[in-house]
């Protein structure tokens, strides 16, 4: 399987850049709620200095919903959303072990980390604009298909796996306790992006590497390139 960007994100998200990780042989017994806790205190401390719209990863989402026409205080990126939950709540609501950690990660870095099961994606899995044509499963089993030039993680039989680029994500391809391979992509737009995002994949790679022998990792930058899973 391959994983890349459209064109298109050359053109208009140059800042972009992406880190991969790749989980396979997850063990069915897994405990990460320690770890979680870890990288959950951590993003409490930088909540403590400020709300999350003043980060600058987040404000350099909220700029790349607009640049989509998008509203970005009513369409947020992932990172912000969960943002928003640990600061109202205290902590972020436990799904399952892979779920948890990446949320986890995420606040902790404040990058978007979407994690997809690989075994439910038919072929390669691009983030392109939207035809019109895909379909989208939501979490209450009903389908949607998403706005023609919507940005969409779409596999090669037109299921889109993600609306709205880093909003949200399809049950389609939602990690669960029969996962046992999965990819996880950080994504971040902001100055020091590279910085952040690989810290947050190293961050998760050694967390897996503690638990399975099969983690790869990778990089785009840009858009540009693919990444062989």
């Amino acid at each position: 399987m391959l994983f890349s960007y459209h064109s298109i994100f050359g053109q208009k998200f140059p800042e972009l850049f992406t880190g991969l990780v790749v989980i396979r042989q997850v063990p069915v017994a897994l405990d990460l709620a320690d770890k979680s806790a870890e990288f959950q205190r951590a993003a409490a401390a930088r909540l403590s200095n400020g709300p999350e719209a003043e980060i600058p990863a987040i404000r350099a989402w909220r700029a790349g919903f607009s640049k989509m026409g998008l509203k970005p205080t009513q369409y947020r990126c992932a990172s912000e959303a969960l943002l928003r939950r640990l600061r109202k709540d205290g902590t972020l609501p436990r799904l399952h072990p892979v779920v948890d950690i990446c949320n986890a990660v995420s606040v902790a870095y404040a990058v978007p980390v979407a994690a997809f099961e690989l075994d439910r994606i038919a072929g390669n899995l691009t983030v392109r604009p939207a035809t019109g044509h895909e379909t989208y499963l939501t979490f209450s089993g009903s389908i949607e298909q998403p706005e023609p030039d919507e940005i969409i993680f779409a596999d090669d039989a037109d299921a889109a796996h993600a609306r709205r680029w880093t909003n949200r994500q399809s049950a389609a391809s939602a990690v669960s306790p029969q996962t046992r391979a999965a990819l996880l992509v950080i994504e971040g737009l902001h100055d020091s992006a590279e910085r952040d995002v690989l810290a947050a994949r190293d961050s998760l790679a050694a967390v897996f590497r503690d638990v399975t022998e099969s983690v790869q990792t990778g990089s785009l930058r840009g858009g540009a390139g693919h990444f062989e899973v």
